[in-house]
């Protein structure tokens, strides 16, 4: 009898998922508003304690919508490596759920052009005047947090 394939896997600590967290370039933020969900790839970075995101938004957009109607939002950052096996991949995957929101004034000032530059990958721009967007550097607050490894992806 034939069976599906499968990998076990098993949660990472507290130390794996925040490495994780430090080295992936970038995510997907997962925003709702009613019954309606809306995901979009951003670029982060972890300080250890909070994240921060850099994203274009602009009035009366779908993204602006639903960034300013979300309560708790869900960001995943998930990987891939191949292995020796032929048609083996091992993986992983950190889920986080929190709360988008404005930086503070300290915040704001730490994040100067220098350092967004070293912190986050360029900002893309899809068919839209980087004038009419703003450029926003953003927190969220972490509420919980969840890792899943396959053993090998564990290094």
């Amino acid at each position: 009898m034939e069976r599906e394939e499968y990998a076990y896997t098993h949660g990472m600590d507290d130390a794996e998922m925040a490495e994780r967290l430090r080295t992936a370039a970038s995510g997907v933020l997962s925003l709702a508003r009613d019954n309606d969900a809306y995901a979009l790839p951003l670029a982060h970075y972890y300080d250890g304690e909070k994240l921060y995101f850099r994203l274009g938004l602009r009035d009366e957009s779908t993204k602006r919508a639903f960034w300013d109607a979300t309560e708790t939002a869900c960001y995943v950052v998930h990987g891939t490596e191949s292995t020796d096996e032929p048609q083996e991949i091992d993986s992983w995957s950190v889920v986080v759920t929190g709360r988008v929101a404005d930086l503070s004034e300290a915040e704001r000032e730490r994040f100067d052009t220098a350092e967004i530059n070293r912190h986050f990958t360029p900002i893309r721009v899809f068919d839209e005047a980087i004038e009419d967007l703003d450029i926003v550097i953003a927190g969220f607050t972490i509420e919980t947090m969840t890792g899943r490894t396959t053993p090998a992806a564990d290094g």
